[in-house]
């Protein structure tokens, strides 16, 4: 039978008042239990490949290690019914959940920290990919066990027929959205091709998230650190309003990307790229079984970001393993997400056509090559690697993202408007969103 559990100070502090008898991470008073079964949860889809390649792992460190792991996977609602468990004080031991929600359950108080030197494989982990489990207190809270980055995906048929190079740097990227846009590249006598796919919408901060592959590589930003775990508005920079401008010219003057952008996100833009209506699409390596299904393989080809005015940073995203509040089973806890991050973890999280967990390896020992001999996936983890950032881990990034995506939808939306009034006014909305999460620079 499994022991009630409390969570740390913190979380939902007008309906419980926690306390702990020790200064140490949360749950470090609790009494260990290394023969209970660990309970995890992962937000995927029950029943689908996700879940199939958690369960393969739970499968592998249970075989590895003998402690037994129950998955539940959920989708649907994830995060409301973790808080649900928090109220009644019984979290799972282990979550797998987006990499993006470090700050807001560490700042709900669900996390215990990570003691590093008892994840004997911590040492392996990609550099980007460890701070990013950091919270902006610099302390760990999160262990990524999967990642992914931005390359940019071209209808090969379409730039060998039109006679183009791959893009290099935003002049070439330019240059081939025109002529995908203006040129015939299906050959159809008709214009009814667009240069890039571009997911648009407010929803969910799409806008801003796909944007953040410009935006960072024109050297601008949402918001930057100023020290001391704070940070301010960086929308109305010189470089952010350059990567502004250059992208919706692509929108507003060259006609490049696809009608409706600004209402779509990624389902309709995935179409409008396997349907034939656009050339160019910004994407991780997720896409690629059902382009190749649908596309064909032969039809597209997998290429790096074209560089920036500053450089070819792109968004890295990924899963990342959460250590709860409150476990019986520390021991347990500790052993598994060290198992997730050890090359024998990462490889099994790869193996399978669709049902894998881990899409981009995050231990330096691990050549992805080994289990996907498939190039345009070593193109990816280079990408990675070499030029991939995560989004800051503060208490409410989603708020950041949201707000952003907003006025960036609002100036593809309507051409008309005055782009550094508008991200002059975006500034403004971000530093109250800063001061309300407390990491306003003062």
């Amino acid at each position: 039978m499994r022991r009630s559990r409390w969570i740390g100070a913190g979380f939902l502090a007008s309906a419980l008042v926690l306390t702990s008898c020790t200064s140490g991470p949360a749950g470090a008073d609790v009494e260990q239990d290394s023969e209970a079964t660990l309970q995890l949860w992962t937000r995927t889809t029950p029943g689908g490949p996700g879940e199939k390649g958690t369960l393969a792992l739970a499968a592998a460190f249970e075989k590895a290690t003998g402690q037994k792991v129950e998955v539940t996977a959920i989708f649907d609602d994830f995060e409301t019914k973790l808080q649900q468990r928090a109220a009644q004080r019984d979290l799972p031991d282990i979550v797998m959940n987006d990499v993006t929600q470090l700050g807001a359950m560490h700042g709900q108080g669900l996390l215990r920290e990570i003691d590093l030197d008892k994840i004997e494989h911590s040492d392996q982990l990609v550099a980007q990919g460890l701070d990013s489990g950091k919270s902006v207190d610099g302390k760990q809270y999160g262990l990524p066990y999967s990642a992914q980055a931005t390359a940019l995906l071209i209808r090969k048929d379409w730039r060998q027929k039109l006679k183009l190079d791959i893009p290099r740097d935003w002049d070439d990227f330019t240059a081939m959205a025109e002529a995908f846009t203006t040129k015939d590249p299906d050959g159809d006598g008709k214009k009814n091709t667009y240069g890039l796919a571009a997911p648009l919408s407010t929803k969910r901060g799409y806008a801003s998230w796909y944007f953040s592959n410009f935006l960072w590589a024109a050297g601008g930003d949402f918001i930057t650190e100023a020290g001391s775990g704070t940070y301010k508005p960086a929308m109305s920079t010189k470089e952010s309003v350059k990567a502004v401008q250059w992208f919706r010219d692509l929108g507003c003057e060259d006609k490049a990307i696809q009608p409706g952008a600004v209402t779509m996100d990624t389902p309709p833009t995935n179409e409008t790229f396997e349907s034939g209506r656009t050339g160019m699409f910004a994407v991780g390596p997720y896409l690629l079984p059902r382009f190749d299904e649908v596309l064909g393989k032969d039809k597209y080809e997998v290429v790096p970001m074209p560089k920036g005015p500053k450089d070819a940073t792109v968004l890295a995203e990924g899963g990342t393993v959460y250590l709860m509040a409150g476990s019986e089973n520390r021991a347990g806890q500790d052993a598994f997400a060290d198992f997730a991050v050890s090359a024998e973890g990462q490889r099994t999280g790869m193996r399978g056509e669709t049902g894998f967990t881990v899409q981009l390896p995050v231990n330096k020992t691990v050549d992805i090559s080994e289990v996907r001999p498939d190039p345009r996936w070593q193109t990816y983890a280079e990408a990675y690697r070499s030029s991939g950032r995560y989004a800051p881990s503060i208490p409410n990034w989603s708020a950041v993202r949201q707000t952003t995506a907003e006025t960036v939808n609002a100036l593809m939306a309507d051409c008309d408007l005055d782009t550094r009034g508008e991200l002059r006014d975006l500034d403004k909305k971000l530093a109250a969103l800063l001061e309300e999460q407390g990491i306003a620079a003062s």
